[in-house]
């Protein structure tokens, strides 16, 4: 019978310990899972935010991400915005929408087919590969007329290899004080994304890696928790 208590008496000093293991871990733990989990459960409620609109329109932007990219454009004031991914048009339409009550700037985005119907006269739409040499060249031109502050969007191709090139293409359009904003880099971070991997989180060290000129806004990376875009917001700083 002592023996039996013995036994019992090891069992619930293990329990115990496994327990306050489990405490600590998750005390450790808790917010990285937790908003991992949270941020999962939204991107399948809302189709990893197929269903968003802006006056109607598909814009397909996380909306959190969304809104520190209207308050960075309000910042900045960009006399250009660079797009790359065009896609259904929405978050072109968004942006020269803002134009419209900033009463400057205009908007270039391009896609490779065009997969909307939309116009606005503050956008200049163009069918081509982003990163490729004839695309890079008429955006140039169009860069070379501006006066004011250049902004860059990268949404197009989420591969590392893709994003690598757009960056190389675009780094030297936008002026100081000013952004490329590469998004999408929690393909490297949620593992629902495992598939799309690599993706721009590589490039983007890479990149930063040998230009000293950019530096990550982390601040406006991470202001609300959870992004779409971690360490997407690229600052080009004042010389």
């Amino acid at each position: 019978m002592a023996r039996f208590w013995h036994f019992c008496y090891l069992a619930v000093i293990a329990a115990l310990v496994f327990i306050a293991a489990q405490f600590k871990s998750d005390l450790n733990d808790s917010t990285p899972n937790d908003s991992i989990r949270f941020q999962s459960a939204l991107i399948r409620k809302t189709n990893d935010y197929g269903n968003v609109r802006w006056l109607g329109k598909p814009i397909w932007q996380p909306i959190l991400d969304l809104w520190t990219l209207q308050e960075t454009i309000f910042e900045v004031k960009p006399e250009l915005l660079i797009e790359c991914g065009t896609y259904k048009g929405g978050s072109s339409y968004f942006f020269a929408d803002l134009f419209d009550l900033m009463e400057k700037g205009r908007v270039i985005t391009v896609d490779i087919v065009k997969q909307h119907n939309l116009s606005h006269p503050r956008v200049t739409y163009l069918i081509g590969d982003c990163a490729s040499n004839e695309i890079v060249q008429q955006v140039r031109e169009q860069v070379q007329q501006v006066n004011g502050p250049v902004m860059v969007i990268l949404d197009s191709d989420h591969s590392e290899k893709h994003v690598m090139r757009e960056l190389d293409a675009y780094h030297s359009f936008v002026t100081p004080g000013s952004y490329i904003h590469v998004q999408d880099g929690v393909i490297d971070v949620l593992p629902m994304f495992v598939r799309g991997r690599p993706g721009p989180l590589p490039a983007i060290e890479a990149f930063l890696k040998s230009h000293d000129e950019f530096e990550v806004d982390l601040e406006r990376s991470e202001r609300f928790l959870i992004t779409h875009h971690p360490k997407g917001w690229l600052l080009r700083k004042n010389p």
